[in-house]
C-alpha cells in the first residue's frame, strides 16, 4: 500500500480503511509507520519490520497470518512499496501460494517527479537507487546510453555530484531535473544540463529523485579527454585491442578502431 511522500492529505480513504482492517502491518521502519498511523488516528495495530536482511523470515510470518484469515498490509516509509524498497519476495511468495495480493495505489516519487519536471514522461526507465561503486554506476548508465528513454532514479545528497558527473560522462549533456522535498513545505525542482549545471549541495536534504531526459536528435561524442582517461585506466590491464573494445562500450560516438589508433598514437 502506498503512503504519503510528505503531505498527509495524499493518503486515500481506501488506504486508511486497509490500515484499519490489517491484523499485521509490515514496514521497513516500524517507528515511522507508527507515527503515520498516529497522525491518522489509527491505534492498536501490530507491526513487524521488513527490510532487505529479514525479508525471508517475514515472508513466513505474513503467510502464516494470512492463512489464518487475517489481513496483512505492506507499506513503504514514503511512497509506493517495492519501488527501491523490499517486498518483491513477499509478493512473489504470495503469488506462488495462490494467495491474493491487492494493490492499494497512491503516491510515488518517481511518477510525481515526471508529472512536474516537463521532461518527456514516456517511455521512462526507473533505476531505483544507483549502485555504490563508481564502476557499476558507469556500467549502468552505459547500458541505457542508446535507449530512447527518460531515466529516473533516487540519490542521496552526498553522492549526487559524483552520480551526475558519471551520468554526463556516459550520456552526454542531457537535460535533467532534481526533485526534492516533493509534496512538502520546501518542495523544489532544480533544472539543468548534465556537464553544465552545478548543484549547490549545501541546500539539499535527504533523498532526491533525479530525472534525466532521453538523448537528443544531435549525435553526441564522448570528449577525447574522457577517452584518454579511460585509456590510461585500462591500457595497463589489458592488451590494446581488448582495452579498445572495453572503452568503446563506455563511450559514445567512438569505434573500437578509432580508440585503438588513439592508444597507439598515445604510446611513448
Amino acid at each position: 500500500m502506498a503512503t504519503p511522500l510528505g503531505n498527509l492529505g495524499d493518503i486515500s480513504p481506501r488506504a486508511i480503511s486497509a490500515l484499519k482492517q490489517s491484523g499485521l502491518i509490515l514496514a521497513e521502519d516500524t517507528r515511522r509507520a507508527g507515527m503515520l498511523l498516529a497522525k491518522l488516528g489509527i491505534s492498536g495495530q501490530k507491526f513487524a519490520s521488513l527490510h532487505e536482511h529479514n525479508e525471508e523470515q517475514r515472508v513466513r510470518l505474513a503467510l502464516d497470518i494470512v492463512r489464518q484469515g487475517i489481513d496483512c498490509c505492506l507499506i513503504s516509509d514514503a511512497g509506493t512499496p517495492l519501488l527501491a524498497d523490499p517486498g518483491y519476495r513477499l509478493v512473489r511468495a504470495f503469488r506462488r501460494e495462490g494467495l491474493p495480493v491487492i494493490p492499494v495505489p497512491g503516491p510515488c516519487a518517481a511518477t510525481a517527479a515526471l508529472m512536474a519536471c516537463g521532461i518527456p514522461p514516456y517511455p521512462f526507465t526507473f533505476l531505483g537507487f544507483l549502485p555504490r561503486k563508481r564502476g557499476e554506476v558507469e556500467d549502468l548508465f552505459a547500458a541505457w546510453r542508446e535507449a530512447q528513454t527518460t531515466l529516473v532514479f533516487f540519490e542521496r545528497k552526498n553522492r549526487l555530484t559524483s552520480s551526475l558527473n558519471t551520468a554526463f560522462a556516459q550520456l552526454g549533456p542531457r537535460e535533467f531535473c532534481l526533485a526534492r522535498e516533493m509534496t512538502k513545505r520546501y518542495e523544489e525542482f532544480i533544472f539543468g544540463i548534465l556537464g553544465e549545471t552545478e548543484i549547490p549541495q549545501e541546500s539539499l536534504l535527504g533523498e532526491m529523485t533525479v530525472v534525466i531526459g532521453p538523448p537528443g536528435k544531435n549525435t553526441w561524442k564522448t570528449h577525447p579527454d574522457r577517452v584518454h582517461d579511460l585509456i590510461g585506466r585500462h591500457s595497463r590491464e589489458l592488451k590494446p585491442r581488448q582495452a579498445a573494445s572495453l572503452i568503446q562500450k563506455k563511450t559514445t560516438g567512438w569505434s573500437s578502431k578509432e580508440i585503438y589508433d588513439l592508444m597507439i598514437k598515445s604510446e611513448p
